[in-house]
């Protein structure tokens, strides 16, 4: 459900401390004898990001130091260092802003710039001179493999990719020279290769060890990209392991509420793989006290029967403050701990509060909200889908009647509660969305839960005989029954 309101907003001390920033650009460039074009580009992509509704100090931060890396390697390549400009890894910026981001808006918009400013730091190169390449030629030839190399490596999940991604940036940029330079006797010289392809192809390859530094920026940007989510859905990773010895039944609704979610997300566009891992952490919480949770409870009775409601409540509670704190522990990326508190949101625990009121003398002392979860509610696409796949499943699960039919009837309800309780106000998720993923969840919990042939059972051994010679000879078993 789309919050017209839920936008982001740039407040004055974010404006005043991105304009100072952009100031000392300025005296930077006025110092250092660089065009001073380059801070008033920077202060025009700042409100660029304000029109976009994506403006934050963090993310121009962000941003802001990527750019600054463009420069500072450009301007040390240019006054240290006696090699060609043209073996810059401009492209891995963009594809670092990709990778990290994974917004078409900005990596455009980064590749643009990145460009461009390496374009006007060596107008006044002797390289360009000696090359017979313009400025605007080198921007041009950087643009198109920035912007291929990012599109390359959108949704990567595998270092092939990378490397791939890194090859066809070295491809495109060393066409994009023999377009700008089509001259054929220049074409067929033994310099050109030398001093134009090997450069712009090996600058390709130098992106490659560009995208090695991503771990670094995704822990100083706190964001996670989808080697890192691969890295968290390995089974070894300690949580799970715990969760696979200690809690079982915890880790088996994991993996069926994963399931669902993540078909869920992909039919939808959200980040289906970020779905998927954030479902197994979920619940981590429950490894505290795993036995008074009723996956867990196979060999024993309910603990709850024997607690007051009011106990009950604390006990549900606090697998969300554990689960919290064990994120911390084991240095969980913030992103996935989200899913922990989220995937309740301020939902009411209806069973105990039920419960509670039927066991009450006075039903005006038992306050709704003191059964609901803290939240807060999902803030993004991904948590809300897990919220409503972790609701549902458990619904259906309890189900005597696994048809279906009884699938779709209590997967529209608990998703209809969860809409009107304004579980999802938050979430951004479309109606459209929200009958999306209702049809995706019916059709794998049916999947999940559906059912199976019943075998007649053998009594004894001359059975299965008879029967396996009526499978290989069905004629004379026919011929039997019809002289009985």
């Amino acid at each position: 459900m789309k919050n017209p309101s839920n936008k982001v907003r740039i407040s004055y001390g974010d404006a005043i401390v991105s304009l100072v920033l952009i100031f000392f650009l300025a005296v930077f460039c006025k110092v250092t004898e660089l065009s001073l074009i380059i801070p008033f580009l920077l202060l025009f992509f700042g409100l660029h990001l304000f029109f976009l509704n994506k403006s934050s100090l963090k993310l121009f931060l962000n941003l802001g130091l990527l750019l600054a890396l463009v420069l500072s390697g450009t301007s040390v390549m240019q006054s240290y260092t006696t090699n060609c400009p043209l073996y810059l890894p401009v492209a891995g910026i963009a594809m670092l802003t990709m990778l990290l981001f994974d917004d078409l808006h900005l990596v455009f918009a980064m590749s643009f710039l990145s460009s461009a400013f390496v374009g006007l730091m060596l107008s006044q190169s002797r390289w360009l001179t000696t090359l017979g390449v313009s400025p605007l030629d080198v921007m041009l030839i950087f643009l198109i493999g920035s912007l291929a190399g990012a599109y390359a490596v959108r949704d990567a999940r595998t270092r092939g990719t990378l490397i791939a991604a890194g090859l066809y940036v070295g491809v495109i940029q060393s066409v994009g020279m023999i377009l700008i330079h089509h001259n054929l006797v220049l074409l067929l010289s033994p310099d050109f290769l030398k001093m134009y392809i090997l450069p712009l192809f090996m600058s390709g390859i130098f992106c490659v060890i560009v995208l090695s530094t991503l771990k670094i920026f995704e822990y100083l940007f706190g964001v996670i990209t989808n080697f890192s989510l691969l890295e968290l859905s390995d089974f070894n990773q300690p949580l799970l392991k715990r969760m696979i010895l200690e809690a079982p039944g915890t880790y088996h609704h994991s993996l069926v509420v994963s399931n669902i979610a993540e078909a869920a997300a992909d039919a939808i566009g959200a980040n289906a793989l970020l779905t998927r891992v954030g479902a197994y952490y979920h619940d981590i919480g429950k490894l505290d006290q795993p036995e008074y949770f009723t996956e867990n409870q196979i060999a024993m009775g309910n603990k709850h029967d024997d607690l007051e409601p009011s106990m009950s409540r604390l006990v549900v509670l606090n697998h969300v403050k554990e689960g919290m704190e064990m994120a911390k522990k084991y240095r969980l990326n913030p992103i996935i701990a989200n899913f922990i508190p989220e995937h309740h949101g301020t939902s009411l625990m209806h069973f105990f509060y039920q419960k509670a009121l039927a066991e009450a003398v006075d039903q005006s002392e038992v306050k709704e909200e003191n059964y609901r979860y803290p939240g807060p509610k999902p803030q993004r696409k991904e948590t809300a889908i897990v919220l409503l796949a972790d609701s549902a499943e458990a619904a259906s699960r309890s189900l005597e009647e696994l048809t279906p039919t009884r699938i779709e009837e209590v997967v529209r309800k608990v998703i209809n509660n969860k809409f009107i309780d304004g579980q999802l106000d938050e979430s951004n998720l479309t109606l459209k969305e929200i009958e999306t993923i209702s049809v995706t969840f019916t059709r794998s919990l049916s999947a999940t839960y559906h059912g199976r042939v019943k075998y007649p059972e053998l009594k004894n051994a001359s059975d299965y005989r008879n029967t396996k010679s009526a499978d290989e000879n069905p004629d004379q078993s026919r011929r039997d029954k019809d002289s009985h």
